[in-house]
């Protein structure tokens, strides 16, 4: 307030008014000290840091800071309240708890519903300040006090109109209200508005709150700092029960966070709503005359010979006005790096990130942020590229510190940068080491670690792609601030800032690319360039994206202009990491051929077991080293790791300009000896592998044909049947038989094995026809090859017949079975699984033909088999399971036909996944036996829901689809629902016959259960005449 500032002028010896910028000061002289003040233009805490900022910028070789006005008290405090504030008393901000004298109450964290907790604490008054105001206490104890007449000699000077109002305004005047009564309107005095009669006045106060005129009485303690008035007795009485706070003010926490700074307040009201204008001035002036005290026990500053004229920005980038704030990592950072946050240490602190994560632009965004806060303190910036250009930004720090010798041709440049910042007569300063990437030139020849300097008023700030440079560095852990991706927000905020509105108005397609983009800022800085020379929208660029890995490598390969990053730098992604490619083939080989090789594979959970064979201490550094520069992230579980997915593309870019094809060969050999050959048992270990082998034979175009990537072909198409994704194995087993016959002969074992593999896939997808005639040609190649009681023969047998019993030619298919059985119990024994397979086979045709009590007796003696060899889960037991519960079923056993149907689709969803081909069989199979039990409502609901899945995995056309839908029309027409029935009756008739054809025996019971449901809807003729067709 003008006001505060009239009393303090007025303890000047000499003034005089000086411009500074856009403010002018009042500068003087007070008992040997130079004097500068000025007034807040604005209340609240940041107005006053602004304002405290700008004189430091003005006038750098401040050595105290005081903070003197008036403000509103608290009028009891102390044990029981027997100490008394009355209106023209002083608060002084003197450290109580855990405050240091200024308590910036509204800073802290809702941890609870209602329970705020508070983190508002502020530097403590300076060690010269709390001197003389320890002093001036003892002095007041002692004698009479000299305040008085300090006061006294200021209002003398005073103009006389002025005068009065700068005096004690008397006791008489001073009326405490009680805590519930309320002024309510703000436009009239307390005498015209309130009931005066329900004041206290200070007389009736006590002997305590008595004062002599013009003699105040000084009170030390905390003060509550906020950016709101505090008029109300409940939370001024809040603030001191949490605080201890002995008066309120709008600024004090604005200085005090930066500047170690003594507060001075003259108490003018009682802060609540009875708040007048009578003691402000007098309250200003008893301020004035304490602060003038305290001035006379510190002694006046002595102004060095070397002082620094005037603080130094040394930034190579101007602020980015297209910065998107990531107020978290900002906020961490600030708290660290100005040098005042730790005044016993020479601070360092490191942003560590990926590459293109923004490390730089929030350094350069921090830097100018702290010299807005602190235009006192010198910044310098260091990039770290190599040695020359480390070297050449120190040479202009010393130019710019005017340091003698710094332009000889001789000189020791960096010793001399080092030197002259480790003089704390230098004054503060904030240094940036940009790009600290390469340990080899801070530990190695060039040891530019020797030159950092070491200056309790100064702080090192550290930008790099490497953490394990943090540890070389000696950068603390709480010092180390990782710098992650954006957020959803940060990442859309950076998109929007190059385009217009209309290229972003998909929001979908907005999330899309920025997900693709792994919400890194390069990257997206780079697609927004691309977008904006281009004019297309975020959807064309998500399609240019997702097309083709060429089309994306180009993509990331595009350079744009980026006034914030270094000339010299690449600025595309893709080539934005080669210089880290490098660094890690120079320093440690064993993580560049482990990240070349994850690169080919795919980019999420790739199993450590998957890597390369090393001796364990090489491996374990060698990922430390790729986890350090951020290329990969460890999983929970420390077994497996994820490689960021726009390093996988640079680095498959890299490798295409260094010759892909050895590497492909080499991943693909690798996978091909690890990859074991998929079993059931082992489904823990080819599950995780099979994506990568997938990923890496991508690549394949790079080769002319090999052993091993056929092989590996082969593994990944049998694990795809094993899982029941028939469309990839199909795919797979062609690709792999296409290889074979470039290699091999034709009537190579291997190539028998792949074709019978083949049609025995096309049976799984319904294609019983080609998979009868394929292994038909393939059982006859086989029996001449390898004979006729060879395993492999005897595999084709059962197979063929599994065929033709999926056919309806269950005759035949029963006479092959027996055959393949007799021999397999020759050859392989009586409890071999595939032994078991065949009895489990020849149960199943039996059942087929109407041969229910011998079926089910082979059923219950081929599963119990079959758990004992392969165990309850193996998905052969389970397959003898379901087979026996279909027996079970159709000798009206349904009871027992449902509980094994739970039992087994239980454990299919367990073991095999709840959209696997025979788990859906399950579900259909128990859907049947409800239907079977009367249960139509459950088995509908069942039966709808198996229908929608099947055709989901394996197509409209499929048996099995065919299959359910033939069962759902059955319970609709149980449950009297006649027109769906006959509709989805016919639909299913119609696709048998093109699928299987007029006479198979599924057929036939189509066209029978379509004339059951015809005759129900009354269609008597057509019921008739499909029922002769069927006979």
């Amino acid at each position: 307030m003008p006001l505060a500032l009239a009393p303090a002028v007025a303890m000047l010896e000499e003034r005089q008014k000086v411009p500074a910028g856009d403010k002018t000061y009042v500068v003087g002289r007070m008992d040997g000290h130079f004097v500068v003040m000025i007034v807040c233009p604005r209340t609240g805490n940041s107005p006053a840091t602004t304002t405290v900022n700008h004189m430091r910028q003005w006038f750098p070789n401040i050595k105290h800071v005081l903070v003197v006005g008036i403000a509103g008290g608290q009028p009891y405090y102390g044990p029981s309240k027997t100490k008394q504030i009355v209106l023209g008393d002083v608060v002084v901000s003197v450290p109580r708890g855990r405050e240091g004298g200024v308590a910036h109450y509204e800073r802290g964290a809702y941890k609870e519903v209602d329970r705020f907790s508070s983190s508002g604490h502020t530097l403590h008054p300076s060690d010269a300040l709390l001197t003389a105001v320890n002093t001036l206490q003892v002095d007041y104890s002692l004698s009479e006090p000299e305040f008085p007449k300090l006061l006294a000699e200021l209002q003398a000077k005073l103009v006389p109109d002025e005068r009065a109002e700068y005096t004690d305004q008397g006791a008489e005047n001073d009326f405490l209200f009680p805590d519930n009564s309320h002024h309510s309107d703000r436009n009239k005095d307390c005498e015209e508005l309130c009931d005066l009669s329900v004041a206290t006045k200070r007389v009736d106060r006590g002997a305590v709150a008595q004062r002599k005129e013009n003699s105040p009485r000084i009170h030390y303690g905390n003060i509550a700092s906020g950016n709101a008035l505090i008029i109300s007795s409940k939370k001024r009485n809040e603030l001191y029960q949490t605080h201890e706070a002995l008066c309120f003010d709008m600024e004090s926490a604005g200085v005090m966070d930066h500047n170690q700074a003594l507060v001075i307040r003259g108490i003018c009201n009682y802060a609540d709503s009875h708040k007048n204008k009578r003691w402000q001035k007098y309250a200003a002036a008893t301020a004035a005359a304490y602060a003038k005290d305290v001035l006379l026990l510190v002694p006046p500053a002595e102004i060095s010979n070397r002082v620094v004229d005037r603080c130094h920005l040394l930034v190579p980038f101007g602020r980015n006005e297209s910065f998107v704030r990531r107020e978290a990592v900002l906020s961490e950072l600030l708290e660290r790096i100005w040098p005042g946050t730790n005044n016993d240490n020479c601070q360092r602190t490191a942003v560590v990130g990926l590459g293109g994560v923004g490390k730089t632009q929030i350094a350069i965004e921090a830097v100018y942020r702290v010299y807005e806060e602190h235009p006192d303190c010198s910044i310098f910036w260091v990039p770290a590229v190599d040695a020359n250009t480390f070297e050449n930004a120190y040479r202009d720090i010393g130019k710019q510190m005017k340091i003698v010798g710094i332009d000889e041709d001789k000189a020791d440049v960096k010793r001399l940068v080092k030197t002259a910042l480790s003089d704390e007569n230098n004054g503060s300063w904030l240094l940036v080491i940009d790009n600290a990437d390469d340990m080899t030139l801070f530990f190695g020849v060039t040891s530019l670690s020797d030159y950092l300097p070491f200056s309790r008023k100064g702080s090192i700030l550290f930008t790099t792609r490497n953490h394990q440079a943090t540890v070389r560095l000696i950068v603390p852990k709480s010092g180390i601030i990782p710098i992650r991706k954006m957020d959803r927000c940060e990442a859309l905020s950076l998109l929007q800032k190059g385009l217009n509105q209309s290229q972003i108005s998909d929001n979908e397609s907005n999330d899309r690319l920025l997900d693709f983009l792994e919400h890194l800022p390069l990257a997206i800085r780079q697609a927004s360039a691309y977008m904006d020379k281009n004019q297309i929208l975020t959807s064309e660029y998500l399609d240019l994206c997702e097309s083709k890995r060429e089309d994306m490598i180009d993509l990331l390969g595009r350079d744009f202009e980026d006034p914030h990053r270094y000339k010299e730098t690449p600025n595309p992604v893709a080539t934005t990491w080669v210089i880290s490619f490098q660094n890690i083939s120079k320093h440690n080989p064993l993580a560049a051929e482990y990240l070349k090789f994850m690169s080919l594979l795919a980019e999420k959970d790739i199993p450590k077991s998957l890597l390369p064979t090393a001796r364990k201490i090489k491996a374990l550094e060698a990922i430390g080293t790729l986890k350090a520069y951020a290329f990969i992230t460890e999983r929970e579980g420390r077994d497996s790791f994820d490689l960021h997915r726009l390093v996988r593309l640079a680095m498959q870019n890299w490798l295409e300009y260094k010759g892909l094809k050895n590497h492909v060969l080499s991943a693909i050999q690798h996978l091909d000896q690890a990859f074991p050959f998929p079993k059931h048992e082992n489904k823990d270990i080819w599950i995780k592998y099979l994506p990568h082998a997938q990923a890496v034979l991508e690549f394949r175009e790079h080769l002319e044909g090999w052993k091993a990537d056929a092989s590996l072909l082969y593994n990944i198409a049998n694990s795809y049947s094993l899982l029941g994704q028939y469309q990839k194995a199909e795919q797979m087993y062609r690709q792999t038989l296409q290889l074979e016959e470039k290699v091999l002969g034709k009537e190579h074992p291997d190539i028998l094995t792949s074709i019978n593999n083949l049609a025995d896939i096309l049976s799984s997808l319904g294609k019983y026809k080609e998979a009868e005639q394929m292994h038909r040609q393939t059982l006859q190649l086989i029996e001449k090859v390898l004979g006729k009681e060879h395993p492999n023969t005897l595999t084709s047998m059962n197979n063929l017949a599994g065929v033709l019993s999926s056919l309806g030619k269950y005759e035949e298919a029963e006479q092959m079975d027996r055959q393949t059985l007799q021999l397999r119990e020759k050859v392989l024994g009586k409890e071999h699984p595939d032994t078991l397979g065949s009895m489990n086979n020849l149960a199943y045709v039996l059942s087929s033909l109407g041969k229910y009590e011998e079926a089910e007796q082979m059923h219950w003696q081929t599963t119990q088999l079959i758990e004992k060899v392969l165990g309850k889960e193996h998905p052969n037991t389970l397959g003898s399971m379901n087979n026996l519960a279909r027996v079970l079923s159709s000798l009206g056993k349904y009871k027992e036909a449902e509980q094994m149907d739970r039992q087994t689709l239980q454990l299919r969803e367990k073991v095999l996944g709840k959209e696997h081909p025979d788990t859906l069989g399950s579900i259909n199979n128990l859907a049947y036996v409800l239907s079977s039990l009367g249960k139509y409502e459950e088995a509908e609901q069942m039966h709808w829901q198996t229908t929608q899945l099947i055709e989901k995995v394996l197509g409209k056309e499929h048996p099995n689809t065919l299959g359910s839908m033939n069962n759902l029309a059955r319970v609709l027409s149980s449950l009297g629902k006649y027109r769906e029935a006959e509709q989805m009756h016919r639909q299913t008739l119609q696709l048998r016959e093109k699928v299987l054809g007029k006479e198979h025996p599924d057929t036939l019971a189509s066209m029978n259960n379509l004339a059951g449901v015809l005759s129900s809807l009354g269609k008597y003729e057509e019921a008739e005449q499909m029922d002769r067709q069927t006979l």
